[in-house]
């Protein structure tokens, strides 16, 4: 009789990562979007294509970084909301890249000149309108909603967010029908709340991370109580 030895491999345990830890990269990865966005304009200016094009890589990695970790944190809070801010994250991501492409294009073609050169550069001007205009300001609004009915953060962070959103959303509008100068001094007043929430946001999470369920319930019969 054949005798055969069966090897039994030791399963390693998975890496698990706490909420605070998640919640701390999320609040990095936010800081990370802020950074390499202005940095990105300032290398645009300046004629850096290849800076500008890796600092928008690095832009499009950090939405996409958020949208994932918040999705994890806050979808116990409501599912289809943070999915919703994961997928809009994700194509604002996808908006970001894709205006990359025209820069690319005129850096790779000596010869692009005049109009050519115009249209790349709108090309880029439209993807900033849409991805870091458009959609952000839905998702913001989306994800502001959740935090306000989770109670994870202090309310007027959550309604900071609802409010910039709004506000942000109503300026993109506006720049895209000729309302008001694209990327005029209103646009760049507009933008200030949703700089600031998630400027705030950012710090939240790397200092405190977000608030247990039974803090999050606490808050919420304390709430309740003053309004008695």
């Amino acid at each position: 009789m054949q005798a055969y030895t069966v090897y039994q491999w030791a399963s390693r345990p998975a890496t698990r990562h706490t909420p605070r830890q998640l919640a701390r990269a999320a609040g990095i990865l936010y800081l990370v979007t802020h950074v390499t966005s202005v940095a990105a304009v300032a290398a645009y200016g300046a004629g850096l294509i290849p800076a500008g094009v890796t600092l928008e890589f690095a832009l499009a990695v950090g939405c996409a970084g958020t949208g994932v970790l918040l999705w994890h944190l806050l979808s116990a809070d409501g599912r289809v909301r943070a999915a919703t801010f994961a997928l809009l994250r994700t194509v604002e991501a996808s908006v970001i890249i894709a205006g990359t492409l025209p820069m690319l294009a005129m850096m790779w073609t000596p010869t692009m000149s005049g109009p050519l050169s115009a249209a790349a550069t709108a090309m880029h001007t439209a993807s900033f309108l849409v991805g870091q205009g458009l959609v952000i300001s839905v998702n913001t609004i989306v994800l502001g909603w959740l935090l306000w009915d989770s109670r994870v953060v202090p309310r007027p962070l959550a309604a900071l967010g609802v409010g910039g959103g709004l506000v942000v959303l109503a300026s993109n509008l506006c720049q895209l029908w000729g309302l008001i100068p694209l990327g005029g001094p209103a646009a760049g007043a507009a933008a200030i709340p949703v700089f600031a929430f998630e400027l705030w946001l950012a710090i939240r999470l790397i200092a405190r991370g977000l608030r247990t369920p039974n803090e999050a319930a606490d808050e919420a019969a304390n709430a309740a109580e003053l309004r008695r």
